[in-house]
């Protein structure tokens, strides 16, 4: 299942090591990434397939979370379809 993923926090080093670390334990694939600064405030968007993963969807998201409020981010995971619709006209 595709699903997409949020960063938001101010910039510092090891942000994307990090997200990227925790996805690639849960065997997760990022299949696009796209990650800017707006002014000093880190973004990132990632598109990922949990297909393989081997944590249900759920806790894949509390972990996410938990990591966020560790590094004082905001990293939430969606599925695609949900964010799909929420963003539709």
């Amino acid at each position: 299942m595709k699903a997409i993923v949020t960063v938001i926090g101010k910039d510092r080093v090891g942000i994307i090591a990090s997200v990227c670390g925790l996805l690639s334990r849960h065997n997760v694939n990022i299949l696009d990434i796209s990650q800017t600064i707006l002014q000093d405030y880190f973004t990132m968007i990632m598109l990922v397939d949990t297909g393989k993963s081997e944590v249900p969807f759920t806790e894949l998201a509390a972990q996410l979370d938990q990591a966020g409020k560790e590094q004082g981010l905001s990293i939430r995971i969606q599925r695609e379809d949900i964010f799909n619709a929420m963003h539709r006209i």
